[in-house]
């Protein structure tokens, strides 16, 4: 996972913004203290703030969307590029089309049926959550939990990576929970490099498992525990 990527970027989103235009002429919209919100059907550019979330409503279109203290709330049948935190979560609506990533460090991501996702998903402390959506690229965490739930696909596999000295004590509160639902789709490999609890149901199909033993269920859902 490249949070090398993630928190950089933030930081100098929190510096170019301090001397931008709150709203640039191309649409973008620009803070550093405070939420921006889209109304349903509207169309924008880049969203970015610093301090404050992010609201995109019905059947808007927007460029991208990025905060780094803030939540990222999108409804449906939304099309945007990249969504991007790092103290929030991300959650989407129906038939939601995104044309790249889904991260957030300290947060979790769901994205609701029939989204179509360009990009992959990435957290560190959060969970994961997906039904009935196409994933372009993989999943990557650390100590999160993920589900990829009933008829979704994802291509790029998942790696949880093992935690860093400065998660360890955040790491060892749980062990992550794994569910690969009814009629899910794991392309690529599951690479464990820390333990999980790894359930996958008996119409799932996925790529090579390292690091962890399946646990077969043919329920609706897993065992609670």
């Amino acid at each position: 996972m490249n949070r090398n990527r993630i928190l950089p970027a933030s930081l100098a989103v929190a510096l170019a913004l301090a001397v931008a235009p709150a709203v640039a002429a191309t649409g973008d919209v620009s803070k550093v203290n405070g939420s921006i919100s889209v109304d349903d059907g509207e169309q924008a550019g880049a969203l970015e703030t610093v301090n404050g979330s992010i609201n995109i409503g019905d059947r808007a279109r927007v460029g991208s969307a990025e905060t780094v203290n803030g939540s990222i709330k999108v409804g449906d049948t939304v099309n945007t590029g990249t969504l991007e935190t790092v103290n929030g979560s991300i959650r989407t609506g129906r038939n939601l089309t995104a044309k790249g990533d889904l991260s957030t460090v300290n947060g979790s991501v769901f994205v609701d049926r029939g989204g179509n996702v360009g990009g992959g998903v990435e957290t560190v402390n959060g969970s994961i959550g997906l039904v009935d959506t196409d994933l372009g690229g993989g999943i990557e965490t650390v100590n999160g939990d993920v589900t990829v739930g009933v008829d979704s696909h994802v291509r790029g596999g998942i790696h949880y990576e093992k935690p860093r000295t400065q998660w360890v004590s955040i790491g060892e509160r749980k062990i992550p929970r794994v569910v690969i639902g009814p009629n899910a789709r794991v392309d690529g490999a599951l690479t464990f490099e820390r333990e999980v609890v790894l359930y996958v149901h008996g119409t799932a199909r996925t790529g090579a498992i390292t690091g962890a033993k399946a646990i077969r269920y043919d329920t609706p859902a897993p065992p609670e525990k």
